[in-house]
């Protein structure tokens, strides 16, 4: 079965590099950067490679003709009009890029070209998405869920004690774009990065959460009049954000002069910002998981409590959140290429989690690569 991956950065590369492994597919990953193609081959050299500028909508479509399945890990502000160009080839997709545009925009045209399209396939919105979905069926009556994720450098390092361990434009989409969440039975907006508190967790110790447009889907596909995803940062990362923000370092609009050429203040505050946040080899990441779902069963309320705590690998060199973001996707093509999971339009992941079967494959999958997640059900008195 002939795959390619679209994106071969912090997460589409070792995902390609996974599905290398794997002798019933034959890989191939497209990216615009050599010195993305480069590092791959140096990693991986029997893996193919193309080097592409996937922009260009009407060269994605003709480029994923060739194709069975694709993987879609492009930038977030891509990722819309790629997922689009994939279904118009009528190509099956695990899809990774967080973009802001709703999914089911393109269900219909997903459906008429009977094509099998997982959004949001990484580690939240992604598996903790499948596992929520999984604790709601087995509920008689869902009262909230509450989602705590992040990704973080091990080592805290002055002045940013950040590193982006996915695409960095896509890290100030979070800090720029409302959050969306459902309080009371309705849709409550409120700014990122609002509404900090501290969670303690013993793997790392005290971080602080905020809010961001996490929810995505499952605002619409879980009924439950409270749900809520915050983000995880080490304390004092929102004042931080929130300073650059308000001052206008974050903005879209082409206001500076440099050069003769316009450009917005968010592409220079990227220029400064992503040396400074990038991982040096062998720097070790963290990744941190937690969603509490609380509802009534036989008349009894109960509390599902999942876990997952993860580090990067020495071994393979992967960061942490390329093993739980990219296996997860991974997993999912698998899934589809075993001819498990066929639902035809676009899938957000926790429909995956409406089937046992198929919760208990992924489930498998990332555990084979020790990644585990812990699930407590404790009875609420």
């Amino acid at each position: 079965m002939k795959i390619i991956v679209l994106g071969g950065g912090l997460v589409g590369g070792p995902m390609a590099i996974d599905l290398n492994n794997d002798k019933n597919f034959d890989v191939t990953v497209a990216d615009y950067s050599d010195d993305v193609i480069n590092n791959i081959k140096v990693k991986c050299p029997d893996l193919s490679t193309i080097c592409k500028d996937l922009s260009n909508i009407k060269d994605v479509t003709s480029l994923v003709s060739e194709f069975d399945l694709v993987v879609n890990a492009v930038p977030g502000f891509m990722g819309f009009e790629t997922a689009k160009a994939i279904i118009k080839a009528g190509k099956d997709c695990v899809c990774i890029a967080f973009y802001e545009e709703d999914p089911f925009e393109l269900d219909q045209i997903a459906r008429e070209n009977n094509v099998t399209m997982i959004m949001d396939c990484g580690i939240y919105p992604g598996m903790g998405s499948v596992l929520i979905m999984d604790v709601t069926q087995k509920l008689d009556k869902v009262d909230s869920v509450l989602t705590f994720v992040g990704g973080l450098p091990e080592i805290r390092e002055w002045p940013s004690e950040y590193k982006a361990v996915f695409s960095p434009i896509d890290v100030i989409e979070e800090y720029i774009r409302p959050a969306r969440y459902i309080e009371n039975g309705f849709e409550v907006i409120r700014p990122a990065l609002s509404d900090p508190e501290y969670r303690f967790f013993p793997e790392v110790g005290t971080l602080e959460a905020f809010n961001t447009d996490g929810l995505r889907t499952l605002s619409t596909t879980i009924d439950a009049p409270n749900m809520k995803e915050k983000t995880l940062r080490y304390p004092g990362h929102i004042e931080k954000m929130t300073v650059l923000r308000e001052l206008g370092f974050f903005s879209k609009d082409k206001t500076i002069i440099a050069n003769g050429a316009k450009i917005s203040p968010i592409e220079l505050t990227s220029q400064i910002l992503f040396p400074n946040w990038k991982l040096k080899p062998g720097e070790a990441d963290i990744t941190i998981f937690q969603s509490i779902i609380e509802g009534m069963k036989d008349g009894q309320k109960m509390r599902y409590t999942i876990d997952m705590y993860d580090r990067y690998c020495p071994e393979t060199e992967v960061i942490s959140m390329a093993r739980t973001t990219g296996y997860t996707a991974t997993q999912a093509i698998r899934l589809i290429a075993d001819g498990l999971y066929t639902h035809k339009g676009i899938s957000p992941p926790e429909y995956i989690g409406q089937y046992p079967d198929c919760v208990a494959y992924m489930l498998k999958g990332l555990k084979a690569k020790n990644i585990i997640y812990h699930q407590t059900i404790h009875e609420v008195i």
